[in-house]
């Protein structure tokens, strides 16, 4: 028999202030056509003043720990992906503890931007193998609203805030591909296309949060070609093929990279869940908002096989396959 992490709850939480296209037509040079027609966007949820990075998360945490049937005190380890966090440290992971009232266990933050949610996936799955842990919450939170460029179009218009969590449960499969759970992990990273997407501050820099820059067009380039060559090495080291893919849950930056992301994989666009067009790019948040909106609307069911993929910067980037 082989263990298997497998997902057993997801939940996600979006703040209550929604942010139209036709809102930015008031201060920038620019239209609900344009965001459209560039990335697919119509709308996007922005965090209330004094909403945090923690608060969204635990608010996710806990709609996936009622889906498991679970108990704070039920999970060993909590992993949240964020670039976001409320302070410098502690970590979210740890704030995200304390608001979920565990009293047991350990939380710690990952942070690789978009691709963090995979990251973090690979974390959790890795230490359930291990016996590390039984049971881990696993949290995508971002509030990119409060490092925006509000005189940027090419970037402002793009991101939102909101959180997605994952329980992962430690269960027994029978080694081959028809198992549930995590089949398999891809993970990359290459520092030297860190100018196409980073913020201008930091802690031993500049002292401030700063601010997002990004380089579209070299980044959409490297994104489409990077994101199908992941996934179809986790798909080779799970022994499976494209053909045998239900759905595809790809990071939610851009319609047209998730268009050209799946044409070159061969999987059809009824085969992708989408959500770019209500929640914008939240980085790490967006795969587990897009999982559990793909679960809430009953297209996602148990036994369908799944490809989770993303890229951020770094660059960083990486594919999930698992079996619901």
């Amino acid at each position: 028999m082989t263990v298997r992490a497998v997902a057993t709850g997801i939940g996600h939480y979006l703040p209550a202030r929604v942010v139209e296209n036709s809102e930015f037509e008031k201060t920038l040079d620019t239209s609900d056509e344009w965001i459209r027609t560039r990335s697919g966007i119509e709308r996007r949820h922005f965090a209330a003043e004094g909403e945090t990075t923690s608060q969204m998360a635990v608010h996710a945490a806990k709609a996936a720990l009622a889906m498991a049937e679970l108990r704070p005190d039920d999970i060993d380890a909590v992993i949240v992906a964020t670039s976001t966090p409320d302070l410098t440290f502690p970590s979210v992971g740890t704030m995200v503890q304390a608001g979920l009232g565990m009293t047991r266990g350990f939380a710690y933050d990952v942070q690789a931007v978009c691709a963090g949610f995979i990251y973090a996936l690979a974390n959790a799955n890795g230490m359930i193998l291990s016996g590390q842990a039984e049971r881990v919450l696993v949290i995508g939170a971002e509030t990119f609203s409060r490092i925006m460029d509000w005189e940027d179009r090419s970037t402002c218009v793009l991101f939102g805030d909101g959180a997605g969590a994952l329980v992962l449960e430690a269960r027994t499969g029978s080694g081959h591909s028809d198992d549930r759970g995590i089949l398999s992990v891809d993970l990359n990273s290459d520092g030297q296309y860190r100018d196409m997407l980073y913020v201008d501050g930091g802690v031993s820099t500049s002292g401030t949060a700063g601010k997002l820059r990004m380089q579209g067009n070299p980044l959409f380039r490297q994104a489409v070609e990077k994101l199908a060559a992941t996934a179809h090495k986790a798909l080779e080291k799970a022994n499976l093929g494209a053909e045998s893919v239900d759905w595809i849950v790809p990071h939610q930056a851009n319609i047209r990279i998730i268009q050209g992301t799946a044409k070159k994989m061969g999987v059809g666009m009824e085969k992708v869940i989408v959500t770019v067009q209500d929640h914008g790019n939240t980085s790490a948040a967006s795969i587990p908002l897009a999982l559990s909106v793909g679960v809430s609307e009953g297209r996602i069911t148990p036994g369908q096989l799944l490809v989770a993929e993303a890229i951020g910067g770094g660059l960083a980037w990486g594919a999930v396959v698992l079996r619901w």
